[in-house]
């Protein structure tokens, strides 16, 4: 394996890393936000303002490899239509019910990272892509992680309306798919123009829903009451999703996944609940029982065993 090679290796793992913990905090900024804002303005708020930022950049950084924007070609569309139908629209329409109908985010989170469980079969069917034993074993070891993190010393087993777990497994499979697009897409798009026109497209499915659902006369309420600290705290939540988790962590994990693929890639959504429950103790002080340190150390082990093996591989 080339020196460049364990180079981009490198960035794609640090990439992804730096994604998951954007993401890890999501489904708590989601919750503070649905406290005021109704599911699809909230979804409006974020998506809109993050289109015109990419905007923004991708016509000031044209040349970056990374983050310039290219001109979308007519051939392509059909790519570009499945990914934007799939995430955003639909995986974020189904993430945003997920915790409104589950009752503790952390459950939430952790189902609608199990994205590694279908990653695999995907991968294998619409990619051909090369799914190892080692990849599998990783990816079950990072999994028991996960479920021993959320259930470990919990007293309360109160789940919500069970409609929310099977949203959340309906946008975990939207996720993947969107994966599978974002491998299939050629190679002259940056990481900035697939999620910027993906977004773009979103918009499209978004905007009238929210306009016969809810309306701009939300924003026009939201407006009213800007001064309530409960709304400052919920615009405060949409602009971290909206910069951080719409635009930055998307970039991030494109960028990575073209590099190590759709299964490697999605193995690391495992270590959002991980980061979620260290979040909680760093900053709230939740006490946090010996069982689950074990599942935090099951779930980085697997993505090791994980990452180790398809670096066997590629020799």
């Amino acid at each position: 394996m080339s020196l460049s090679g364990n180079k981009s290796t490198f960035l794609a793992v640090g990439a992804l890393v730096v994604s998951m913990i954007i993401w890890s905090v999501s489904g708590i900024a989601i919750k503070h936000a649905l406290a005021v804002l109704p599911p699809f303005t909230l979804i409006v708020l974020r998506f809109v303002p993050s289109v015109l930022l990419m905007l923004l950049v991708g016509l000031l950084c044209r040349r970056s490899p990374l983050f310039g924007l290219q001109r979308l070609e007519l051939r392509d569309l059909p790519l570009f239509l499945i990914a934007g139908f799939c995430q955003p629209f639909l995986y974020y329409l189904l993430e945003t019910f997920t915790y409104d109908a589950l009752h503790s985010p952390t459950i939430a989170e952790t189902l609608l990272s199990t994205s590694p469980l279908l990653s695999p079969l995907f991968a294998a069917v619409l990619l051909r892509e090369r799914v190892t034993r080692f990849n599998i074993l990783g990816i079950l070891i990072s999994t028991a992680g996960v479920f021993a993190l959320t259930l470990a010393g919990s007293h309360d087993y109160a789940i919500g309306n069970y409609w929310g777990i099977l949203l959340a497994f309906a946008a975990v499979s939207a996720a993947v798919i969107d994966s599978i697009m974002m491998r299939k897409v050629p190679s002259c798009y940056s990481s900035l123009s697939f999620i910027f026109y993906a977004q773009l497209i979103s918009l499209f499915f978004f905007l009238p829903i929210w306009f016969v659902r809810e309306g701009p006369e939300t924003i026009c309420n939201l407006q009213s009451a800007i001064s309530d600290p409960e709304v400052q705290v919920a615009l405060w939540s949409v602009a971290y999703l909206t910069v951080f988790a719409s635009v930055i962590a998307f970039i991030l994990f494109c960028f990575a996944l073209r590099k190590v693929g759709v299964t490697q890639a999605n193995a690391f959504n495992n270590i959002r609940p991980a980061f979620t429950a260290l979040w909680m103790f760093l900053f709230f002080g939740e006490h946090l029982p010996l069982a689950k340190w074990i599942g935090i150390l099951l779930i980085i082990f697997g993505l090791f065993v994980c990452q180790k093996q398809e670096k066997i591989a590629d020799y």
